[in-house]
């Protein structure tokens, strides 16, 4: 009698585990994907980018909160912060960190190098260390590139086109950041030499060099600015729109929150449909997909912004050439 008894539990613990891996394993089957959304912007920023992400995730077959689920980290334009959040991403083992900008793609992958990581970035990825090559990136991280480091030249070119009278221009940039800043510092000079324009190179790492380099701007009497790209001036650009029009300087940049916020012109690439190709890329990693087999992409399409308002306020008056090809003209 004892023995059937002892028998018994055993018997009964033998069929019991098999059912406990089988429930275990169907939990993880039924239990949703996990993206982990990293960048340097403060939440509340720039919304449309964002929805252009899940847009791209929708596109693919992934929505929001019913089958794949997301978990955003915001540094708050503190980039000092995102290696603890990227961290954070990884001790929460999610399937796919997106970087989503260059300092957020950069602590994305210092902080793993075996959950797959999605960037965008306007920078050479190659140059900042984030794969070995743009066709066959290897390792744990691709992603998308938009062309506004690209375009740089094309914005000298547009405030040429508009000021053609003017033989002295400016290109602000920031120097801390110092892979982007010697790319295109060198790209536009080569193309004020090319339309025969003195072009100076204003430094700003911080806030409070903005006004001194304003100032600069004067005393050199520069008939136009080109305010370079990068995550310092990207998060700081309607300052820099409030500064152009205080200073009364004919400016233009690569985004559209620039000319919204009083900015005179912006040209560049359009980082909505970047952060849509992200989301399609995530998706693609989520069904299977190799991140290191899939090579790096590179939006192609441009926007151009004009404000009119600007304008008037500074005396210019924009050519039917260049409204004709803006994309959309602020009033």
């Amino acid at each position: 009698m004892r023995r059937r008894e002892f028998v018994t539990p055993i018997g009964g613990a033998a069929l019991a585990m098999p059912l406990a891996a089988r429930a275990q394993q169907a939990a993880k089957e039924t239990a949703i994907p996990v993206v982990g959304f990293l960048t340097f912007k403060a939440a509340g920023d720039s919304p449309q980018l964002q929805a252009a992400f899940r847009q791209g995730l929708k596109d693919s077959g992934f929505v929001e909160g019913q089958n794949v689920a997301i978990e955003y980290r915001f540094a708050g334009d503190q980039n000092e912060r995102l290696p603890a959040l990227a961290a954070d991403l990884v001790q929460r083992q999610v399937n796919v960190i997106v970087g989503a900008n260059t300092p957020a793609a950069l602590a994305a992958k210092a902080a793993t190098t075996t959950i797959p990581v999605v960037f965008e970035t306007g920078a050479d990825p190659v140059r900042l260390g984030l794969v070995a090559s743009l066709n066959r990136p290897g390792g744990n991280v691709t992603g998308v590139t938009n062309i506004n480091l690209v375009v740089g030249p094309k914005r000298l070119e547009l405030l040429h086109e508009l000021l053609p009278t003017a033989t002295v221009m400016a290109l602000l940039v920031n120097p801390a950041e110092l892979a982007l800043t010697e790319t295109q510092s060198s790209d536009m000079l080569s193309a004020a030499h090319r339309l025969g324009l003195e072009l100076h190179i204003l430094n700003a790492s911080t806030e409070r060099d903005f006004d001194a380099a304003f100032a600069k701007l004067i005393q050199l009497r520069a008939g136009g600015l080109v305010i370079g790209g990068g995550p310092f001036l990207v998060a700081r650009q309607e300052q820099l729109a409030a500064l152009a029009v205080r200073y009364a300087v004919p400016a233009v940049f690569e985004n559209r929150e620039f000319v919204a916020a009083g900015g005179l012109m912006s040209y560049g690439g359009s980082i909505t449909d970047a952060y849509r190709l992200v989301g399609v890329y995530t998706a693609r990693i989520l069904k299977g997909e190799k991140p290191g087999e899939l090579p790096v992409q590179q939006g192609t399409k441009v926007e151009l912004y004009l404000n009119l308002k600007a304008g008037r306020a500074l005396g210019i008056t924009f050519p039917l050439t260049l409204l004709g090809r803006a994309d959309e003209v602020i009033e």
